[in-house]
């Protein structure tokens, strides 16, 4: 008797535990919960990368930029100059004309250059095709005069004085001689008559000394 009650405890207990582990096992008793929610990260669509604009920017630009800037100007072309001349304030004593400033007007509509030292040649009667070429000294170097449109340059003729009243006389013994107007070349800028614009040009033994072409204005 005591054999078989103890058998039958057993096989309650067991059968206990058996039921208890089925209803363990029923689906849906998840820890996440019945509306099926987890833990696990969640996959979001990505946007699509926004293309660069470094690429169509900035390079263009510059690049545009510098072709124009690196050209040089041209020589200023003989139509694009205007010349101008009157007397200097500082010229040697006497009665004469003494010195003259030549001005340069840039005419045209682009920039260009003027260089060097000019040639001089007496108009007589006014006349380019009645020239008489005056004996030029250099004085001084030469650098390029870069002339935007409207801008001037300058040169400065030294001439050797005439001396006393009336029509005066030269120290060297020779006879002045007056032109009206005066023709002033400059290298690859044409050739230019130009009149004072208060008197004629009277000088002595046909020599002058010039200055080269300057951006500054001379006395």
């Amino acid at each position: 008797m005591q054999k078989s009650s103890i058998r039958r405890a057993t096989m309650a207990l067991a059968a206990l535990s058996a039921a208890m582990v089925m209803t363990a096992c029923q689906p849906g008793d998840s820890e996440s919960g019945s509306d099926g929610s987890s833990d696990a990260p969640t996959a979001t669509a990505s946007s699509p990368a926004s293309p660069t604009s470094s690429g169509a920017t900035g390079t263009s630009g510059s690049t545009g930029s510098s072709g124009s800037t690196g050209t040089a100007a041209k020589p200023c072309a003989a139509t694009a100059l205007k010349a101008t001349a009157f007397q200097a304030a500082d010229r040697p004593a006497g009665t004469g004309t003494g010195a003259a400033i030549v001005q340069f007007t840039n005419t045209g509509a682009k920039t260009c250059v003027l260089q060097g030292h000019p040639t001089v040649a007496g108009a007589a009667n006014g006349s380019p095709e009645l020239n008489v070429p005056l004996q030029v000294t250099p004085v001084g170097s030469a650098s390029p005069v870069k002339l935007a449109p409207g801008a001037q340059a300058w040169l400065k003729l030294t001439f050797v004085q005439v001396q006393g009243e009336g029509d005066g006389y030269c120290k060297s013994g020779s006879a002045p001689v007056v032109y009206p107007t005066m023709v002033i070349g400059l290298p690859g800028a044409g050739a230019h008559q130009v009149a004072l614009d208060d008197g004629q040009f009277a000088e002595c033994d046909g020599t002058l000394t010039a200055t080269a072409v300057t951006a500054t204005k001379p006395s």
